[in-house]
């Protein structure tokens, strides 16, 4: 198998360079992913905590980012509540062709705009009815800048609103007029959003106690109820993102998000350098939380995509995980064997035949696309999306494992339930075409606490309050659903495939992955 060829390869020359995890950062490195990594709560405001990647449902020929930082921001946090780091740069990358480099880097900073001085310690000193309200006394605004290729920034927008964070019904009757100046419609047929939003994140962190208590018993909590987080959506045409842009040739693309910091910070003053460092990195929910050892997090943070198929220890963690030892010691399922090629397609290659793994689909690697040169391609983590994949009119919260082909792992949606999914994929449901019946239920947190939006940039309205009482989210039913193919065309004349509901399956089943995909008309071919 080749690419299992370049990863050991790319392993031995990191072993035998003397690559050291814990030496790959710089010392100020932070974390991602719901304080997941030792050095992220001393350093909230640039903590990334999701990453989001999926074609517009509205608009047809367009793919939206969603992307979150600064976990667990209680509505109640006052008086200076939750503003974005103005020392920091925000960053969604894309790589189209699968050198696990950027080809396209669109990058937001931020500037703060205080009134309150030495007169108040309000946020607001009265009602606020829009974002220019003099009575909003702490304001923030953004700079969006793009690079396609390597080129120089080139500025889109500055100055552009943030939405603040909620104080209050007393103090913004009407948030969400706020949050609609805060929606902004760029040159281009861009859209860009920043500002506070719901945590749109819904699972049972109960999963570090054991594994749920050891029993299932530590299920149904939403433990990111009633929080929110910092949101930054953008919405661009697929052909700004696509190889050559031709996302009928090539419509597979790679995103993950960074946060840089000035390299040279003071508490309380004001001595910075300009130079940045990465300090905070994400693509796949939950690689940092639950793959990574402890040991190696904020390293992991602090390396591009195009390093990881280097470091041994990166690589070990995806072909011989921890999760399924733990469920194994715990629940008695038996871990899947090892090596486990199905998680590298899924993590490290995306999920295609030229792995040469267990999963015989074509769906959302970048060497499926035209005009890849396979040579340059090399394995690496982050969010991979097949932007030819039509939208769902009925999403499957189980995505792909639920016959839902728009699901994740191919991209992730606002209603994927990433932990069920994981779980199941961690226990080889990929690979088997059949999901754990012993696991089927999963967290039984099954939908966000608050509904998403039809448009972008989709998140729901930050909560004003926040309830201690924890409600459990109806189960879903883990059935999953038939894969019909057909000659469909999606909007921007795709080829396309419908998913019927009209049949329910017991497993996903390798078979129907495919003849599903290679019964399309393949741009390979």
């Amino acid at each position: 198998m080749r690419f299992a060829t370049v990863l050991r390869a790319g392993a031995a020359t990191a072993v035998a360079a003397g690559v050291a995890l814990g030496g790959l950062g710089p010392v100020s490195s932070a974390a991602s992913s719901h304080r997941e990594a030792p050095l992220i709560a001393a350093d909230p405001s640039v903590d990334n905590t999701d990453l989001y990647a999926f074609v517009s449902p509205e608009r047809a020929g367009y793919v939206t980012f969603i992307a979150n930082w600064q976990p667990f921001e209680d509505p109640d946090g006052g008086p200076n509540f939750y503003p974005f780091a103005t020392d920091a740069a925000y960053l969604v990358n894309v790589d189209s062709d699968g050198d696990a480099k950027p080809d396209a880097i669109f990058r937001w900073t931020f500037q703060n705009v205080d009134k309150r001085g030495k007169n108040t310690f309000l946020y607001a000193n009265g009602p606020v009815t829009s974002l220019d309200d003099e009575n909003l006394l702490f304001r923030q605004t953004y700079t969006l800048e793009s690079s396609f290729h390597g080129e120089p920034f080139k500025t889109r927008v500055t100055g552009a609103p943030v939405a603040p964070s909620r104080v209050g019904q007393a103090t913004m009757p009407d948030y969400a007029k706020l949050r609609a100046e805060a929606d902004k419609r760029l040159p281009g047929g861009w859209n860009t959003f920043a500002g506070q939003a719901d945590d749109p994140f819904f699972l049972d962190l109960r999963v570090f106690d054991l594994l749920y208590g050891g029993d299932l018993s530590e299920v149904g909590r939403d433990t990111l109820k009633g929080y929110n987080v910092n949101t930054i959506a953008l919405q661009v045409p697929f052909t700004d993102v696509a190889l050559k842009g031709d996302p009928k040739r090539n419509p597979v693309i790679g995103v993950w998000t960074t946060t840089e910091r000035t390299r040279t910070r003071v508490t309380g003053g004001d001595i910075r350098t300009a130079e940045r460092v990465q300090v905070s990195r994400l693509g796949n929910p939950l690689v940092n939380e639950v793959v990574i050892p402890a040991e190696l997090k904020d390293a992991f943070n602090a390396i591009g995509p195009d390093k990881d198929a280097g470091i041994p220890a990166v690589v070990q963690r995806v072909t011989d995980p921890e999760l399924p030892k733990l469920i194994e010691s715990i629940y008695k399922v038996p871990a899947p064997a090892t090596p486990r090629n199905d998680l590298t397609e899924i993590f490290l290659t995306g999920i295609t035949t030229k792995a040469g793994g267990p999963i015989k689909a074509d769906l959302n690697s970048q060497l499926n696309n035209a005009d890849v040169n396979e040579a340059n391609f090399r394995p690496s983590e982050m969010l991979r999306l097949n932007l030819g994949v039509p939208v769902t009119a009925q999403p499957n919260r189980l995505g792909v494992l639920g016959g839902d082909l728009q699901g994740f792992p191919n991209g992730r949606r606002l209603t994927d339930d990433v932990v069920d999914i994981s779980v199941q994929a961690v226990e080889g449901a990929a690979a088997t075409g059949k999901l754990v019946d012993a696991l089927a239920t999963g967290d039984k947190v099954d939908v966000n606490d608050n509904a998403f939006g039809p448009t972008f940039p989709y998140v729901a309205l930050p909560n004003g309050s926040r309830s201690v009482q924890a409600a459990s989210a109806p189960a879903a039913s883990p059935s999953t659903v038939a894969i019909v193919p057909s000659a469909a065309q999606s909007n921007d004349g795709m080829t396309a495939v419908t998913v019927g509901a009209s049949a329910l399956a017991a497993g996903l089943g390798a078979t129907l992955f495919v003849g599903w995909w290679r019964r399309r008309r393949s741009p390979l071919s």
